[in-house]
């Protein structure tokens, strides 16, 4: 289904932001670990984390959604993780399928994991190198890519530090130390999303930080520990609220969402944003499982470029998409580095990103590692353009709420896949007041 998105004068309402993906898949994963039953609540329901739950049912956990959000889940505690008896597919979840080969290491299982065609493309090999070296034997495809069979038992534990910032390469390897003799420790290269850490508190596990000058933390996890199951809450997606807010910020008028996880590893895009000259106002919204929650409001703003310091790119890593539609209304150049990591997303997103803004009359030189934006600012965007998706959620998403700001309507040629991430995205961009319309393609 391809959707266009044509110009309105302002966006004016709330939404609540859908719960956070991230802290979804783990929310299941622990729960599926833990001695006795676990109620997560404001759980996302979007097809990557149903693979999840599907995927932790495969392997033994009972699994029942009692209602919009709301899933039980009866860990299976000591008696660990059993074979599945049939492959496991993920889809197009990266998260979903990295975090559970940690899971999964250190049960006495074997299991074979399959995704679609924009998954099968993606790297495993930095997540199953520290797993292999504590004893997980896994057999890849050519390329160290799905599918990947993997047979777990009894783990050591290491001491590892990933050449490159990345929290599932880290949430892996804790997740796996649950089951390891001995202390695992993960020195990090840069402070990446510590919602895995602060989950596993959450279910009563010690987990270890050291915090560093100049460099990220050093984390560590004891063998052997028990999770306690009980209640679980997420929190909002801030990934998924920036879409509202730019549309606030490009549009005009004002876009508050409520509920938003208020993790100083994921605020990049606020500071971004504001650094960029954008009106937000961040209020105190209560609490959820491990993490503190916002409400932020977002107003009609004159934005000027920035040279992003790329120290915030692991905090704002899926915001890049819709940070480059921002700098794109921005009057002045807007520069981003230190963002290789998106050349193994869902697509080459710093390719997809560059495409999307040239499409619709942005100037944009692609990067190695980023790219260059000359933004239209008092000009505005011309728009016009039809964007290739490329299977990317977030650049179909990106795209949609462009159209909702530029100069003249912006297509996209496929926006299935934005049921992935954010099932109510149609929903609330309508609720704010933008003029989105979907047809067969």
């Amino acid at each position: 289904m391809r959707a266009t998105s044509r110009p309105v004068k302002f966006v004016s309402g709330a939404v609540r932001a859908p719960g956070d993906k991230s802290c979804s898949h783990r929310a299941l994963m622990m729960a599926a670990v833990a001695e006795g039953s676990t109620t997560v609540s404001g759980l996302l329901e979007g097809e990557d984390v149903i693979n999840t739950a599907r995927a932790v049912a495969a392997l033994g956990a009972g699994v029942e959604r009692l209602g919009a959000g709301v899933w039980r889940v009866e860990g299976v505690g000591r008696r660990g993780l059993t074979a599945p008896n049939s492959d496991i597919d993920f889809g197009n979840s990266g998260t979903g399928a990295r975090l559970m080969m940690g899971l999964a290491a250190g049960h006495d299982l074997t299991a074979r994991f399959v995704g679609d065609e924009s998954l099968s493309s993606r790297p495993m090999e930095r997540v199953l190198r520290p797993l292999r070296e504590m004893g997980l034997v896994a057999e890849t495809a050519p390329g160290g890519r799905l599918p990947v069979r993997l047979t777990g038992g009894r783990l050591k534990a290491v001491r590892y530090a990933p050449p490159e910032a990345s929290a599932q390469v880290k949430s892996a390897i804790l997740l796996a130390g649950l089951r390891a003799s001995g202390v695992t420790i993960v020195e990090e290269k840069e402070a990446t999303r510590d919602h895995t850490e602060r989950m596993l508190r959450a279910f009563g596990v010690e987990v270890g930080v050291e915090l560093r000058d100049g460099a990220g933390p050093i984390v560590s996890i004891r063998g052997g520990q028990d999770l306690r199951a009980g209640e679980a809450t997420v929190a909002g997606d801030p990934s998924s609220a920036a879409f509202a807010l730019t549309a606030g910020l490009i549009a005009g008028g004002e876009a508050a969402v409520s509920g938003m996880l208020d993790n100083v590893t994921r605020t990049g895009f606020m500071t971004a944003a504001r650094e960029m000259g954008a009106d937000v106002t961040i209020l105190p919204d209560g609490l959820a499982t491990g993490e503190a929650t916002v409400r932020a409001i977002a107003r009609g703003s004159a934005l000027r470029g920035v040279r992003l310091d790329p120290a915030l790119v692991p905090s704002m890593i899926d915001e890049l998409p819709i940070f480059a539609v921002l700098a794109s209304f921005a009057e002045g150049e807007t520069l981003v580095t230190g963002a290789a990591e998106l050349r193994v997303k869902e697509s080459d997103r710093i390719r997809a990103i560059c495409a999307m803004l040239s499409a619709n009359g942005v100037e944009v030189e692609e990067l190695a590692d980023g790219f260059r934006i000359r933004g239209c600012g008092s000009r505005g965007v011309p728009g016009g353009g039809l964007v290739e998706a490329r299977h990317d959620h977030r650049i179909a998403m990106s795209a949609l709420v462009m159209g909702a700001a530029a100069q003249a309507s912006v297509s996209v040629d496929d926006v299935d896949m934005i049921a992935t991430s954010y099932p109510e995205f149609f929903e609330h961009m309508a609720f704010l007041g933008t003029d989105l319309t979907r047809a067969d393609r």
